[in-house]
């Protein structure tokens, strides 16, 4: 009996079975991502201090972190805002712009925080949980310090009207600059997204390489580069999941990249840079 005709005879058997659906839940490694995401943007951000909270879908509190320097009562407001976000569906500067606008009224509510760094925690539209930040620089801080840990899990952002949108990234030039200085990672897929960026540098020659799942659409910034593509690894071994690593490539096709190039290698196909002109700098985004 398959699985499709087993669900459907237990449904028929028990109708209220139809009546349910399925339900994410926030895990305790999930609101420790949160807070992790959150600290890392505080680092960014230079961030004095804060208290990164995390409550599940209702309203209790998984999770806390108090940076170094932060005032005691921070714990307390944080925890509000977190549960306030959640219980409310909503980025609890809703809440202090409509009691700043006059409906004062509100603040008679029991258990309610309506203060600026509270942000909903998103899944395929489902709220699981909440994030409540205080004690950063200013309380526009603290929220984009609450929206960086939501991102963690659902890779969205919940802006201030309450909708929810694709969370948007930005690297300013500097930050920019120093990844291409040493060659590293500017977006590493949270999020469950299926892309990542990587800001590229090579000073020479480096392995054949084959990515099984990723295909690499390369964009050429400086420098120039000998790049063989396609053909046979030699001495190939598999270096980690879905990875393949050789000494060079035989039979494949030879191009030379310069400044402004765009190429795309499609996963599976061997690519080796086989000579490099230093620095060679370039942006890779892998898709999946």
């Amino acid at each position: 009996m398959n699985l499709i005709l087993t669900l459907s005879l237990a449904v028929a058997a028990h109708p209220a079975l139809a009546q349910l659906g399925t339900k994410h839940g926030l895990t305790l490694d999930g609101a420790r991502r949160v807070i992790a995401s959150a600290q890392v943007e505080a680092r960014k951000l230079n961030a004095p201090g804060g208290v990164v909270a995390v409550v599940d879908e209702g309203g209790n509190l998984m999770a806390l972190e108090r940076l170094d320097g932060t005032f005691a009562a921070g714990a307390n407001i944080s925890i509000g805002k977190a549960r306030t976000a959640v219980l409310f569906k909503k980025p609890t500067k809703v809440f202090e712009d409509i009691i700043k606008n006059g409906r004062t009224s509100m603040v008679a509510l029991n258990d309610f925080t309506p203060l600026q760094g509270g942000i909903p925690i998103v899944v395929d539209g489902e709220v699981v949980g909440g994030v409540g930040v205080s004690g950063a620089a200013s309380a526009q801080q603290d929220e984009e310090l609450a929206i960086a840990g939501a991102a963690a899990i659902g890779g969205m952002k919940v802006v201030s009207n309450g909708s929810v949108g694709p969370m948007v990234q930005y690297w300013d030039q500097a930050q920019v600059s120093a990844a291409f200085a040493k060659g590293s990672v500017l977006f590493d897929g949270a999020g469950d997204r299926n892309y990542m960026v990587h800001a590229s540098r090579r000073d020479s020659a480096g392995m054949a390489e084959v990515h099984a799942k990723d295909t690499d659409i390369i964009y050429v910034l400086d420098g120039t580069a000998t790049v063989v593509t396609g053909g046979k690894v030699v001495e190939g071994k598999e270096t980690a999941a879905d990875e393949i690593r050789g000494k060079s490539i035989d039979d494949g096709q030879r191009r030379q990249l310069a400044k402004g190039d765009v190429m795309i290698v499609p996963n599976g196909t061997p690519h080796w840079f086989q000579k490099v002109r230093a620095p060679f700098t370039y942006y890779v985004v892998k898709v999946r």
